[in-house]
């Protein structure tokens, strides 16, 4: 058996009435906090930069895009080994390891003088932060007493949420005040203080046990995840099932996902994936909630930078601000959350979360080119409001009842489909836009006429026999065509919100947890 220990006091000791674990406690929740923020803002800060570091190191759109898929792919192939690595070491090292791997990989970075260097470093920069949220939500889960597991979950939430929706507006402000080194250097100092809170305030006192590594479910499921991620990532740069990359990509993941699902069934001995975790209703329930919510937490982060970029013409920075106001819906929404958590029956939150989310995106079908950011800052507020009630009881609800043996392989499956329901969402609104909005495009020039007066006035100053009129008049159905396509994506969010609501009827709620000390890790 090994504890959690905060210096200061044992596990056992975590009662109100003792102020120093109290203090020890918060220092721990500060110190991974700021390193699943860490780890939350480098997912999307490269992305703002992207074009600067293509001009700077001298690439091609097709190269550039694996500084992103790199990190993706590294991520997801490393996150469902976080159990595994931390009952063999213990979560403490691999916390620690992959603290100080995260920020190493970031300085190199930042350092890189080639796209083959940069590209090498985000995988590592990938390999050690995949780690870094599930290991964050275990830690907070077992630091806490049972009571007090809505109000760790709210903060863990704040940090998991909060890092992508500031990474935008965080790496355009770097990227245009600075260079694109400073949105991989800026982890640096953030690094060094969480590798030392790591050091001070957490004590694992289990030596790792031997349990048995399953090669196979570890290589089939991390080859098919791969392979999705390269796909999804990839697909619209290739124009999808056109290509044969995407091809191969696609019938490499089916097969050994079948391989993956046929080996865990049937294996004798232990599997990779425990088949427990899977007879959990709250807990199954849960991960395929989280993977709707990661569908639309992302698909929403990239929708809305870019139309506010390419369509209203907002500067980079001003667009990541308008956007700000989403987290900050989501860190008040959370901080009420882990106020009535316990109180309240948790899917009626989580329900109440969901329909504010929809309702946020019935407001987004709403937006036009005419209209000023007060409709965007409202819709992003209530959005924020609704993820923050979501994502929080959600967490709470999928452990609630999970075995503790299997909590650190279970935080690590929970945010393995986030990321996936992510990737997926941001394929799906990228492939429907572009489509959507070339055969919108397609409709509406065959109502154009010649003699239309708007059409005259959509061209001038030029005539619509004039060139020049001509592409002023097809930039501006263009422009209507991408709008519209943005309101159909909004459109399909909904749908994909209210698709998630049935899942709500197979979570049991939990029975009331009675206070007492943190728990241990088995």
């Amino acid at each position: 058996m090994r504890s959690l220990r905060i210096r200061g006091g044992a596990a056992a000791s975590f009662g109100e009435g003792a102020s120093g674990p109290r203090l020890n406690r918060a220092a721990i929740t500060a110190s991974i906090t700021c390193a699943t923020i860490m780890q939350g803002v480098d997912t999307t800060i490269a992305n703002v930069a992207l074009p600067h570091i293509q001009g700077s190191l001298s690439c091609s759109q097709d190269q550039i895009a694996w500084v992103v898929t790199s990190y993706i792919v590294a991520a997801a192939i490393m996150t469902p080994l976080t159990g595994w690595l931390a009952g063999r070491l213990g979560i403490k090292w691999v916390f620690l390891i992959s603290v100080v791997g995260f920020t190493l990989a970031s300085a190199l970075c930042g350092a890189a003088t080639s796209l083959m260097q940069l590209v090498l470093y985000r995988v590592l920069q990938g390999m050690c932060g995949a780690a870094l949220v599930p290991l964050s939500q275990s830690v907070l889960l077992r630091s806490n007493p049972p009571e007090r597991h809505g109000q760790a979950m709210a903060i863990w939430g704040i940090g998991t949420m909060l890092g992508p929706i500031i990474g935008p507006a965080l790496g355009g402000w770097l990227t245009d005040n600075f260079t694109w080194r400073w949105v991989f250097l800026i982890n640096l100092p953030v690094g060094v203080l969480c590798t030392l809170g790591i050091l001070i305030f957490i004590h694992d006192d289990r030596h790792g046990h031997r349990d048995r590594f399953d090669f196979f479910g570890f290589g089939t499921l991390s080859v098919a995840v791969g392979a999705v991620q390269m796909m999804l990532d990839r697909g619209e740069l290739k124009d999808w099932f056109g290509s044969t990359e995407i091809w191969v990509e696609a019938t490499v993941a089916a097969l050994c996902f079948y391989l993956f699902v046929v080996h865990t069934a049937t294996t004798t001995a232990s599997s990779f994936l425990n088949r427990t975790m899977l007879k959990d209703a709250n807990f199954t329930s849960g991960v395929v909630l989280m993977f709707f919510v990661g569908i639309i937490l992302n698909g929403t982060m990239v929708l809305l930078p870019t139309m506010m970029q390419e369509l209203m013409n907002y500067p980079v920075v001003t667009a990541g601000f308008v956007m700000a106001p989403r987290g900050i819906g989501t860190l008040i929404s959370m901080l009420v959350v882990a106020r009535v958590i316990g109180k309240i029956d948790t899917r009626l939150i989580i329900f109440a979360g969901l329909a504010l989310t929809a309702l946020s995106l019935w407001q987004m079908t709403g937006f036009s080119l005419y209209m000023d950011e007060n409709l965007i800052l409202v819709s992003g507020i209530v959005q924020g409001f609704g993820l923050g009630f979501v994502f929080t009881p959600l967490s709470v609800a999928a452990f609630s009842t999970l075995s503790r043996q299997h909590l650190t392989q279970g935080t690590a499956i929970f945010s393995l489909m986030r990321n996936i329901g992510g990737s997926v969402g941001v394929s799906i609104v990228e492939v429907l836009f572009v489509r959507n909005t070339q055969a919108i495009h397609s409709r509406l020039i065959e109502h154009i006429r010649p003699d239309n007066p708007l059409a005259q006035t959509l061209a001038a100053p030029y005539s619509l026999t004039n060139p020049a009129g001509i592409a002023a008049l097809n930039a501006e159905i263009t422009r209507q065509a991408q709008m519209i396509a943005y309101i159909d994506d909004f459109h399909l969010m909904v749908l994909i919100i209210l698709a998630a609501v049935p899942f709500l009827l197979l979570l049991r709620r939990p029975a009331k947890v009675a206070k007492g000390p943190a728990i241990a890790i088995d």
